[in-house]
């Protein structure tokens, strides 16, 4: 049932353009599924849908998969990286970017997508991030990586 139902998911919002939970579980049970909201939201996850633009520009329920390379926000992050950062810096298993006033916050974000993994997390003020790695080599490699998008 479960597969089916996921199956179904998949073709309605192909289909359609479905922007909320409410209105999948509707459609859903218009054709014929017992669901309540919780299971629609953990048949969200499950199928990692996002929301997103289609092809047509129409903002709504899409799969991961159907996200076109030029539709993926990377090469905006690394855009943003490379005209709002003006010097990076690490000491011991630190990471410490300056960028222009106003803009840390928005470069944070675009770092949070692209190096994630390779941090434990990070802090962003008016115009310095701080980030904090696992060790002084991890920072390194982060600050080198950084640099080579500037």
């Amino acid at each position: 049932m479960k597969n089916k139902r996921q199956q179904r998911i998949l073709e309605l919002i192909s289909d359609n353009i479905i922007l909320t939970q409410e209105e999948l579980q509707n459609a859903l049970i218009a054709d014929g599924f017992k669901i309540t909201q919780s299971t629609v939201s953990r048949d969200i996850k499950e199928l990692r849908l996002i929301k997103g633009h289609d092809s047509n520009g129409n903002y709504r329920y899409i799969c991961r998969e159907d996200v076109s390379v030029a539709e993926q926000p990377l090469n905006h992050y690394k855009e943003m990286i490379s005209k709002s950062v003006r010097t990076l810096d690490f000491a011991m298993n630190n990471v410490v970017i300056k960028s222009y006033t106003g803009m840390a916050s928005s470069v944070c974000v675009a770092i949070d997508m692209l190096y994630n993994d390779k941090m434990l997390g990070s802090l962003a003020g008016d115009d310095t991030i701080f980030i904090v790695t696992r060790s002084e080599a991890e920072s390194k490699n982060l600050v080198d990586e950084i640099k080579n998008i500037m």
